[in-house]
């Protein structure tokens, strides 16, 4: 297979990889009721730890207003709840509840798991190369998202 050929492959497999993410982020979503902004927000709350509206307003690119709605629809869900900073008691922050914890090993853990054992055929130098890869990809992914807000 030539080099242009591989490439066309690469490329179309990556769209049907976008396309199962998709898939699976609805899936998600449905299964703890929530929508996809949502699952967002609580992958972040989830991933980084606790965080401020404003923190979260900006890396989901909500406006505040909109950020505002997303955590009480979570709270109501019984998924974050809004704590009181130790360091700084006039700031609130968003923080995963235990139901959060148990949501994420329900829907998240298994997939970690699976692609650990998938990726256990692979020796470290295909595995250095992956990571090569798809941190590659990311950034190309990152660079046309701002072409995009940008124009």
């Amino acid at each position: 297979m030539s080099k242009e050929v591989f490439i066309e492959s690469v490329a179309q497999q990556l769209r049907s990889l976008q396309q199962s993410f998709d898939a699976f982020d609805e899936a998600a979503a449905a299964r703890l009721g929530v929508n996809r902004t949502d699952l967002r927000c609580l992958d972040l709350v989830l991933g980084k730890g606790p965080l401020s509206a404003g923190e979260l307003s900006t890396a989901l690119k909500l406006s505040p207003a909109a950020t505002t709605t997303v955590i009480d629809r979570l709270e109501r869900a019984g998924l974050v709840a809004r704590t009181r900073d130790a360091a700084n008691r006039r700031r609130v922050l968003v923080t995963a509840t235990e139901a959060a914890g148990a949501a994420e090993a329900e829907v998240y853990l298994p997939v970690g798991a699976a692609a650990a054992e998938a990726l256990s055929r692979y020796d470290e130098e295909q595995l250095a190369t992956i990571l090569d890869f798809l941190q590659v990809a990311r950034q190309v992914q990152e660079i046309q998202a701002a072409r995009l807000a940008a124009e």
